[in-house]
């Protein structure tokens, strides 16, 4: 691998405590940073020392007496760089208001103060220092800008800030890599390559040297996380490198099969990961809800040819199959909303985005806790990013797989509807196969017990049992199922998604029910109707011990 930099020009990147001067890194960058001296006495310190530790007086002190903040260590280190890794910001403020120069170059890679704080994370930092005029496209010793840093090493926040501030998401380095192709390299984690492909990258861009993509890069790394990421993205799983022969040789599949064969076995199992994610899945998602109307068709193909007309003498129109059509009306309608409409998506536009998320950065809350880095939005309360669906879902339950869709605010009352419709269905389904076998079987079940009755009605039709089979077997999830989540809407006024916090949202068993269905009856009742897709905030209501004050 090292031959491989080599080669193609990529010089190894250090850490920021690789590159500060040995004479300061004890007492410089370090974990006791931040944290006073046992020593209370600071006026024998030099400057830089002051400095690193954020001794802001004496520092000062320094500084009027005479201490130029444009001057250099014996490293070639200027006072704005110790201050910008160490993120002190009011020392920051300070040396500029004295005149230090906001993109001075120096260390031994001859980075910019910007660069340094890019480097260890610091994004108050880094919005401090655009602030005052540092420029991001700077290039340092080894020819990166501070994207490409933030990417290397995984800093998502400070990759989506820099990009929401201009800078382009396809920008090259010296050798040519891009962010995406540093991700994907250096990042073994979904973000920063995810937030990335949000920002609409070129995917299948080649670095300078061996016109290697995102995707030869991670494949090389070894990066499974970002192999998958990258092919959901439709990269060219046929780029060629400036290498390859007619043997395909570097291409990425051809790659997966050596790292296969030459790995010791305890490695193989990733490496196969490597390859199994060229494979589509998509098909797993759709199979539930396959499975699911399958089932239904055959279930009322039954109830047509076996009961409806073969019982119509015996069973009352009126009051068996005029209840069964209608059931299966309001089933099919809520089934339909619950598939097909809006469960609450998230949405903002391309500036809405960039602004939401300078936004957050300048005012020190881009935390990827409250921000979505695939779909770069701030997510609202009680909001969740559905990893199925790739999407932040405004009050989230959970994501159904026999509707094909989320359940959230959008379409939760239709979900409720289509369990209790679905659950009325097949208890008709279940009445109309045991009324088929007392007028067309002929059976013993007084005489000679249940179990010789399972078999007289198995051998007198066979598909009816299957189906009665199946039906019982619906009949428990989803009985389970709707029990579940009226004891979540009525007894603890929450989401699936939310059953660790339930004192939030509780406003009692009442209260909950009107709020969830929005029950008006002729304006005597109001409840309470939130729009969760701009509900950022909430506070608990400490007067009556449980339920919530929006904001």
């Amino acid at each position: 691998m090292e031959e491989y930099e080599k080669e193609a020009g990529c010089v190894p990147i250090l850490h920021p405590e690789e590159i500060k001067p040995q004479s300061h890194y004890n007492h410089g960058y370090s974990e006791n940073v931040g944290r006073k001296s046992h020593v209370d006495d600071y006026s024998t310190w030099d400057i830089v020392k002051a400095t690193q530790y954020g001794i802001f007086e004496r520092c000062r002190e320094l500084v009027e007496a005479g201490y130029d903040v444009r001057q250099p260590d014996k490293e070639n280190v200027t006072l704005l760089h110790w201050a910008a890794i160490n993120n002190r910001i009011d020392l920051v403020k300070y040396y500029i208001s004295k005149g230090a120069i906001v993109d001075q170059l120096g260390g031994d890679l001859n980075s910019t103060p910007l660069h340094w704080a890019t480097r260890q994370g610091h994004l108050s930092m880094v919005v401090q220092l655009l602030k005052y005029g540092a420029d991001p496209s700077l290039i340092d010793g080894e020819g990166c800008s501070c994207v490409h840093l933030a990417a290397q090493f995984g800093h998502t926040s400070i990759v989506a800030y820099l990009i929401a501030k201009g800078q382009d998401v396809d920008m090259m380095d010296q050798n040519g890599m891009t962010p995406l192709m540093w991700a994907a390299y250096r990042t073994h984690s979904v973000d920063p390559t995810r937030l990335l492909l949000t920002f609409n990258v070129s995917v299948n861009l080649g670095d300078k040297y061996h016109k290697n993509t995102a995707l030869h890069w991670a494949v090389l790394a070894g990066n499974t996380t970002v192999i998958s990421l990258l092919l959901d993205a439709n990269a060219n799983v046929d780029a060629q490198n400036i290498k390859v022969t007619r043997s395909s040789q570097h291409d990425p599949l051809f790659l997966c099969v050596i790292i296969l064969s030459l790995s010791p076995f305890e490695l193989q199992l990733d490496s196969f990961t490597i390859m199994l994610a060229f494979f589509d899945h998509s098909m797993h998602s759709a199979l539930p809800l396959g499975i699911y109307l399958a089932t239904k068709f055959w279930m009322y193909t039954t109830w047509f040819y076996c009961i409806f007309l073969n019982l119509a003498a015996h069973l009352p129109f009126a009051t068996v199959h005029i209840p069964f059509l209608l059931n299966s009306m309001a089933l099919f309608y809520n089934f339909g909303k619950s598939w097909k409409s809006d469960p609450g998506i998230i949405k903002a536009s391309e500036e809405q985005k960039k602004k939401t998320i300078v936004e957050l950065a300048e005012t020190g809350s881009l935390d990827l806790s409250i921000f979505c880095s695939t779909c770069l939005i701030r997510k609202p309360i009680r909001s969740k990013h559905c990893a199925v669906c790739n999407r932040c879902i405004a009050k989230f339950d959970h994501h159904c797989p026999w509707v094909g869709n989320c359940v959230g605010s959008g379409n939760h009352r239709y979900f409720m509807g289509y369990l209790f419709f679905l659950l009325c269905m097949i208890c008709w389904m279940m009445y109309g196969c045991i009324s088929y076998w007392r007028i067309h079987c002929a059976t013993s079940y007084a005489k000679d017990g249940f179990w010789l009755y399972l078999t007289q009605i198995a051998s007198c039709s066979p598909w009816m049992f299957w189906m009665f089979l199946n039906s019982i077997f619906h009949f428990m999830w989803v009985a389970v199922l709707i029990m579940c989540q009226l004891y979540q809407i009525a007894g603890l006024g929450i989401t699936t998604n939310e059953r660790m916090n339930a004192r939030r949202y509780n406003h009692g068993c009442i209260r909950n029910l009107i709020d969830f269905f929005e029950i008006r009856c002729c304006g005597l009742i109001r409840p309470v109707t939130v729009d969760w897709t701009t509900q950022y905030t909430i506070e608990y209501d400490q007067t009556s011990g449980s339920g919530y004050q929006l904001v």
